[in-house]
């Protein structure tokens, strides 16, 4: 009797330490999420979390097409992070969240058209996604937009307000900030004086 006791005893302890070791992680707040994909550290999360999530973020995505699980589920499925990888699907996705407005999609989709990843390069679409991300805050749509226009692959039309909206971002990320006080100079140097105040005048 004492015997099985003890072993009772001992499977108790066992099963109680491992119900301790074994975290429950919780599924992300809309701002969190936000914060992982502006910092472009969401899929290095979802990972952290031991991929835990996949089946809450797939049916936020499928199911509730909140935009940024779209995106999430998205990129998962692109770069095959905890799931099989499906590069088509995971466009498609991304593309809704664009679709539905979110600056980090659109900057995205915009981007990878830029560059040819994923899809054929395409300026004219990356130029229309990374405007739209652009005109909604997104710092990095900001950045590579300005870029283009200094390259010479986008319309001289844009520059005033390409112009306005790095010089009136505020930037706490000091390499982010000299990138955009180098970028501001040379679109400074394209622009005729006058244009140039104007886009410095406060919002």
């Amino acid at each position: 009797m004492k015997k099985l006791v003890l072993i009772a005893a001992l499977l108790l302890a066992f099963h109680q330490t491992q119900a301790q070791e074994l975290e429950v992680v919780q599924l992300y707040t809309q701002d969190e999420l936000l914060d992982l994909i502006k910092q472009n550290i969401h899929l290095q999360r979802v990972q952290a979390d031991d991929c835990q999530l996949v089946n809450d973020i797939q049916a936020r995505a499928d199911v509730m097409k909140v935009p940024a699980y779209q995106f999430l589920y998205g990129d998962m499925l692109a770069y095959g992070v905890c799931v099989r990888k499906d590069v088509e699907r995971g466009w498609d996705l991304m593309q809704q969240a664009a679709a539905q407005g979110l600056p980090e999609a659109l900057e995205q989709v915009g981007r990878y058209y830029h560059t040819g990843k994923f899809v054929q390069q395409d300026r004219d679409k990356a130029i229309l996604y990374l405007r739209e991300a652009a005109g909604l805050g997104n710092l990095n749509a900001q950045l590579r937009f300005g870029q283009m226009l200094v390259d010479g692959d986008a319309s001289p039309v844009d520059m005033e307000q390409a112009y306005r909206w790095l010089h009136h971002t505020v930037i706490a990320d000091e390499k982010k900030h000299a990138q955009v006080t180098q970028l501001l100079a040379q679109l400074a140097n394209k622009m005729p004086g006058a244009v140039l105040e104007r886009a410095k005048k406060p919002l």
